[in-house]
């Protein structure tokens, strides 16, 4: 693994962002990386634009990710990663977007998934579109479990430096008790795709 490696995630409040990056930051300690995380912004209002740092490798002295120095993106709203492209790289990034679109309210306009798929690869060295709500809700009844589901793609397509049984170790820690089961099922269900 390079010295460090950054993530933004971005989404909507409710979407379970902030559980997704306690559960990257464990999994990095697990592994005895060196982990910090941010908190941006949106996190008091359900439903307005999240987006969290987080960066783990030997030596890590800030958790913010600098303009183009993102290793990966995972957005769990697929216009909330235009809101990551000052992140991104042609040589480094990559983009990992779920297909769920919230509807904008007001007069702006809402871009259909190929335009913000064409506009992420402006910034990516690749993106990938991954309908993880469609498939944890029809599978296990809950889309707010996208973010576990794109967390367990992301460790199979080896696009994270992690090992499965550390974020598995991870979910246990992080998650309560009463959604360990459905979490887990979330995180190995992405295997089989």
């Amino acid at each position: 693994m390079q010295k460090n490696f950054n993530i933004i995630i971005t989404g909507v409040g409710g979407q379970g962002l902030i559980t997704l990056t306690r559960v990257l930051a464990e999994a990095a300690l697990i592994e005895g990386h060196d982990a910090k995380t941010s908190e941006l912004h949106g996190l008091s209002q359900r439903g307005g634009s999240v987006e969290t740092h987080i960066v783990f490798g030997k030596d890590v002295f800030s958790p913010l990710v600098k303009k183009g120095g993102a290793d990966l993106i995972i957005s769990l709203e697929a216009q909330e990663a235009l809101n990551a492209l000052y992140y991104g790289s042609k040589n480094r990034t990559w983009f990992l977007i779920d297909k769920f679109l919230k509807p904008i309210s007001g007069n702006q306009k809402e871009l259909s998934i190929k335009e913000i798929i064409r506009e992420t690869e402006r910034f990516s060295k690749e993106s990938l579109l991954v309908p993880a709500s469609e498939i944890t809700k029809k599978e296990l009844g809950n889309p707010v479990l996208a973010g576990i589901f794109l967390l367990g793609y992301a460790v199979r397509k080896k696009i994270i430096p992690l090992k499965p049984d550390s974020i598995l170790k991870a979910i246990t820690k992080v998650i309560p008790e009463k959604y360990l089961a459905l979490n887990q099922k979330a995180f190995d269900l992405s295997f089989g795709r």
